[in-house]
């Protein structure tokens, strides 16, 4: 599929696939005839880590080294010493991803909070609570 495709099904811009390409997050698989990148599912599913890895503050580093130890676990072609050290990076992903999902609730606790108390002071302003 076409960069348009992908950036739809990803809902990520057509600037930040090329983005991901341009620093060797994201290959495309091929190219068209007229040289335009021409992606697969296996790259949207690469595209789809890279978006949830963002929001929780991921490096563009920690987010290559990520799909690498992915790569190397999926692979049956790699040695043990390769299958450890990526699980140790997986393991170490997984804390970081738990830690900000935790910050993240507690920020949205936070909005909550504040929503609600603007919404009871509106209330009270205007005669209805």
């Amino acid at each position: 599929m076409q960069i348009g495709q992908v950036a739809a099904r990803t809902e990520l811009s057509i600037t930040t696939v090329r983005h991901y390409d341009e620093v060797g997050l994201v290959t495309p698989s091929a190219r068209s005839t007229g040289g335009f990148r021409l992606y697969t599912d296996a790259d949207v599913e690469r595209l789809l880590v890279i978006r949830r890895m963002k929001p929780l503050g991921f490096t563009l580093a920690e987010m290559k080294d990520l799909l690498d130890s992915l790569d190397i676990l999926n692979s049956d072609a790699t040695s043990q010493e390769q299958r450890a050290t990526a699980a140790g990076i997986l393991r170490g992903c997984r804390s970081k991803a738990e830690q900000s999902v935790a910050k993240l609730r507690k920020h949205l606790a936070y909005a909550e909070e504040l929503s609600d108390l603007l919404s009871d002071g509106a209330a009270e302003l205007t005669g209805q609570g």
